[in-house]
């Protein structure tokens, strides 16, 4: 017979087939953080708000209260998972995984509210961080999303170079455009960090045109800024793209095992 805290285990982590409590415990919690997420955007809306605050703040108590009960009972439960055996260094871990630290981020911010003073401070961010933490939540629910963080995972070294490659190019295409453009405008050009914001909208080929050279060497010099961005800009789109691809191929040949005693199912 299954204990109290195995049974728990299996019901707050992700569904397996036929598990049927397990399944309605997934599609609560993901109807609960999309609700809160609707009610973070629209309570922005002042004309929205003002309509009923209290409804805003009765629903952001309950699910706060949810949320909490829901992280203790994996902190509890985390043991079961063999990672995580050990009582206190198991928690530990389990504690400082991406995952808990999401949950964990979900629920902070009300209980820094409520028992920290906060006084003068802009309690904006606290939202963006609730609204950031919650949304990230759903990854947990949906295979995709966890696809695309492997591919994020696995092509971290790729990613990173062509981020490097990146910073190095906004270096010195704002240094040279600062020199081509300073004296004819001092003012937009003022320094190389002021010449930056040109760089990067130029190189994400978004071109507000606030900012924009008047010399001829500012203009050639731009012209093969925004070609080679072009370029470079295309390069993470095709790193995850390909990853994508060979994380589907890779999820397409693994084969299918016993969700209870990991034994490969021959479906032959």
């Amino acid at each position: 017979m299954k204990s109290l805290k195995k049974t728990i285990y299996e019901i707050i982590e992700e569904a397996e087939p036929g598990n049927r409590p397990s399944e309605i415990f997934d599609v609560f919690l993901i109807t609960l953080i999309a609700l809160n997420v609707v009610a973070l955007i629209v309570g922005t809306v002042e004309e929205i708000h003002r309509i009923s605050p209290g409804a805003f703040y009765l629903l952001e108590v309950i699910s706060v209260g949810i949320f909490t009960v829901e992280f203790s009972l994996r902190v509890w439960t985390c043991t079961e998972n063999p990672k995580y055996g050990h009582p206190l260094k198991g928690r530990l871990q389990y504690l400082v995984s991406p995952l808990a630290l999401i949950d964990l981020l979900a629920v902070l911010p009300v209980y820094l509210v409520f028992f920290v003073n906060l006084r003068g401070l802009d309690l904006r961010f606290l939202r963006v961080v609730r609204l950031l933490a919650r949304i990230v939540r759903l990854s947990r629910y949906f295979s995709s999303l966890s696809t695309l963080g492997k591919v994020v995972y696995t092509k971290r070294g790729e990613l990173a170079a062509v981020v490097s490659v990146l910073f190095l190019l906004l270096v010195m295409t704002s240094s040279l455009m600062f020199f081509a453009e300073h004296q004819a405008q001092p003012e937009e050009f003022a320094s190389i960090p002021r010449a930056m914001w040109w760089s990067i909208i130029t190189l994400t080929t978004v071109g507000y045109g606030d900012v924009f050279p008047v010399t001829a060497a500012g203009r050639v010099l731009a012209g093969i800024i925004a070609i080679v961005g072009i370029g470079l800009f295309a390069l993470p789109a095709g790193i995850l793209g390909s990853g994508y691809m060979e994380e589907l191929a890779k999820v397409a040949k693994e084969p299918v095992r016993c969700p209870h005693c990991g034994e490969v199912i021959d479906e032959g």
